[in-house]
């Protein structure tokens, strides 16, 4: 089978590594083809910090995959959180030479651009560069300026930085498990992608993403993103806890929390009693559920208090960034028992849990349908996206690389080739060309 009828999105956890191959079907929905989960070792919230781990971690979920599905695996779309993501506003202009013409997709780009060389701290990287809004000769909040007249263009962006290592990192493992990295893509980003709907979007809803490692955030409103955020907590930390507090193994811990677990302690009798089997002819031990979920509880007020301080930061109380559709839930930690109602008592806002099954076909696994897959599956409709787009990029990079060649097919082809050409001129996306940057990057640093 080609390359170019199927992609594969990899979401590189803390607690699991997840590759998932598919296609879209005739009615733009996706089909899965095949699937494969490991357990993630050399990851801590969201970071790499284990090479050779993490590349047989990665190699093991790809062999499943590649198994399921019958086919080999080409370039992959990967996720990047963790707690060195932080995000920041930024507003910049151009003067136009000419304002008697109108405004395109260059002098856009141009701007863009202009915000790629922004001063960084030591050791950091923008990811994303995503405008917000436009002005034009100070008239302001233009969504798409393109076509209009004006000598001054200024927008308003989010710009997405993280820390240059850990990137560096990401793109090692990839290339030593035997992969191509085909794109990097923000997981907050990716997870939108999969659980939200445009309506949601355009309203107004803060996206949490709550993972092993990390729990991310991501605002959109008015259809633009507009916050983002990696808290560095996430399911993992509620898992020690109870190893701690109950004195048990983690195994056991995990265990506890996915069967009785609850964030709501009210909602236990106190004579439920869970009895653990001790370690090596111990004793077993007896815990009862309301000191489980008072446990669970602290933590996960903790978790939710810190991303409503994000939510705030954004400036939610203000009537025009009023969050309207509220707040969807997904991630593996989104399944935990009362969850959505605590999140609901602590912000007052709506909430629901978000499912990545809008866009997947009708005969799809319902395993894949599970708020644990809203990256994974994010992250394969972004590689989706960027394979649509990939013919029209060959078109034009082929040449390149042999003037002659080039020259060649210009006599021969003459107007042909012109024709061709403007074909080929397909505009990469902002996306596009910034990932051709970090493979220069990531090829240089080898």
């Amino acid at each position: 089978m080609e390359q170019g009828n199927y992609s594969v999105g990899l979401d590189i956890g803390t607690t699991k590594i997840v590759a998932i191959i598919g296609k879209e079907n005739e009615y733009g929905k996706i089909e899965i083809l095949g699937t494969g989960k490991s357990k993630s070792l050399g990851v801590h919230r969201g970071v790499v910090n284990n090479i050779t781990q993490t590349i047989s971690s990665i190699q093991q979920a790809v062999e499943q995959a590649e198994i399921d599905a019958g086919l080999k695996i080409g370039p992959v779309v990967v996720g990047i959180a963790g707690q060195h993501i932080r995000s920041l506003q930024h507003s910049d202009y151009i003067t136009r030479p000419n304002a008697e013409e109108v405004i395109n997709e260059e002098d856009l780009d141009k701007l863009c651009n202009q915000v790629y060389k922004l001063v960084m701290l030591p050791g950091e990287e923008i990811i994303h560069v995503l405008p917000q809004e436009y002005k034009v000769d100070g008239q302001s909040e233009i969504k798409q300026p393109i076509g209009m007249y004006g000598g001054r263009l200024e927008a308003n962006f989010h710009v997405v930085v993280g820390q240059v290592t850990s990137i560096k990192n990401i793109g090692r493992c990839i290339k030593s498990a035997g992969l191509d990295l085909g794109n990097i893509t923000l997981e907050p980003l990716a997870s939108a992608e999969a659980v939200l709907s445009q309506e949601e979007k355009e309203a107004g809803v803060a996206l949490i993403d709550i993972g092993g490692g990390t729990t991310d955030l991501a605002i959109f409103k008015d259809g633009i993103i507009r916050h983002t955020s990696v808290i560095p907590f996430g399911g993992n930390v509620i898992t020690e806890d109870i190893k701690e507090g109950c004195s048990i193994i983690e195994k056991q811990a995990e265990l506890l929390k996915i069967k009785f677990g609850s964030a709501w302690p009210g909602e236990n009798k106190d004579n439920e009693i869970v009895s653990i089997p001790g370690l090596r002819g111990r004793e077993p031990k007896e815990i009862t559920l309301k000191n489980l979920s008072k446990i669970i509880h602290a933590r996960v007020v903790e978790i939710v208090e810190q991303v409503y301080v994000e939510i705030k930061n954004y400036g939610h109380d203000e009537q025009k960034k009023k969050l309207i559709a509220g707040i969807v839930l997904t991630g593996g930690g989104s399944q935990l028992k009362h969850l959505k109602q605590l999140v609901e008592y602590i912000t007052g806002m709506d909430t629901r849990i978000g499912y990545p099954n809008e866009h997947l076909a009708g005969d799809s696994d319902e395993q894949i349908a599970s708020p644990l897959y809203a990256t994974a599956v994010g992250l394969l409709m972004n590689a989706l996206e960027t394979d649509a787009k990939q013919p029209e990029m060959e078109l034009k990079t082929v040449p390149q690389n042999d003037n002659e060649e080039k020259v060649l097919v210009e006599e021969t082809a003459g107007m042909a080739s012109a024709t061709a050409g403007t074909a080929g001129k397909e505009r990469k996306s902002i996306f596009d060309k910034w990932s051709e940057k970090l493979k220069d990057f990531l090829d240089n640093a080898e």
